[in-house]
């Protein structure tokens, strides 16, 4: 397991808002901490989504809020350290955290011992965004029931690939290979490009990923896109059917990105950010950034966030067991 260290991110979104005021201008604006640099922290190393977003969100909080904003990367552990972080933070304003649906609803039947709390140890704000998803294979492999019937023919020789035990790119494996009945290996590794590279190398078979990290790869060839588990078809590559047209029932999933601070946030000032959030996602320049990386805006306040969250945790819970993966 990683050391828990700070990799503080790119710089880019440090900004400091200045106040027009009756004093000419000469004032700062206070910001959500009192005029204290706040901390976005992303729980993996930096990517496309994760960076989008927080930049959405700065750039509104700054306008909102004033301030300065800062993206501290903390990856490892399935974002485990970086929830540890923020769940032992103090609750002032000065440290937020963009997570995903790995954090709050599948580290816990993960890892005996998290570190953290997910419905207690935070202040939930909302959720951010939905990614789209493709079940991406060699070229070789020109359809499903081609990479199946291979599968049969060499049980416990096929491998699917993911960036770690428990993430969304091993359960939606373990679910495809239940539902067929056949035998592939499941090989994790320590983030996704090394996952998508054994694939590209025709080491291993399959992967679920986010669409877009391996949007450039199914452009250039050098992975195909036979699905996608997400409700509907992906208008940029619409002769990608989803998995229910292909005959798998309820085999869709949409994985997320949330935003949360410390427990015992002042109220107000979590409603502030909640507005705010929701604010930096509505707009036309905001949906069309984030449709170009595969995702859907979905903010909507700390109510459905929170029953996301639950709904979320029955669905893994059932898959973890059927992956008979036990907790670490």
């Amino acid at each position: 397991m990683p050391q828990e260290h700070s990799n503080i991110g790119r710089r880019a979104l440090l900004a400091a808002a200045a106040v027009t005021a009756a004093t000419g201008g000469r004032a700062e604006a206070q910001g959500l901490a009192g005029g204290k640099p706040v901390s976005i922290i992303l729980p993996y190393a930096p990517s496309g989504g994760q960076e989008v977003l927080t930049r959405l969100l700065s750039e509104t909080f700054m306008k909102r809020f004033g301030g300065t904003y800062v993206a501290e990367h903390r990856p490892g552990a399935g974002t485990t350290l970086a929830a540890r972080h923020v769940a032992r933070a103090r609750p002032d304003g000065t440290t937020l955290f963009l997570a995903t649906n790995v954090t709050f609803s599948q580290a816990q039947f993960a890892y005996r011992n998290p570190g953290f709390e997910p419905d207690t140890d935070f202040t939930h704000i909302s959720l951010l965004a939905e990614a789209l998803y493709f079940m991406a294979v060699t070229p070789q492999w020109e359809s499903i029931g081609q990479l199946v019937a291979e599968a049969r023919r060499r049980p416990g020789e096929l491998a699917f690939t993911s960036w770690g035990v428990g993430s969304v790119a091993h359960l939606l494996g373990v679910d495809f290979c239940r539902r067929e009945g056949i035998d592939m290996i499941h090989v994790p590794f320590n983030g996704t490009a090394p996952a998508l590279t054994e694939v590209m190398a025709g080491r291993a078979a399959m992967i679920f990923c986010i669409m877009s990290t391996c949007r450039p790869h199914v452009e250039g060839g050098r992975l195909r896109a036979l699905a996608t588990p997400s409700p509907q078809r992906i208008p940029d590559f619409p002769e990608v059917k989803t998995m229910v047209e292909l005959g798998y029932p309820d085999f869709v999933t949409l994985p997320w990105f949330s935003l949360s601070a410390p427990a015992g946030l002042p109220a107000e000032m979590a409603s502030a950010l909640e507005a705010a959030t929701i604010e930096a996602l509505s707009s036309d320049e905001a949906k069309l950034r984030l449709s170009q990386l595969g995702l859907i805006p979905a903010a909507r306040g700390a109510n459905d966030m929170r029953a996301r969250i639950q709904s979320d945790r029955v669905v893994n819970e059932r898959l973890m067991r059927q992956a008979n993966i036990e907790p670490q």
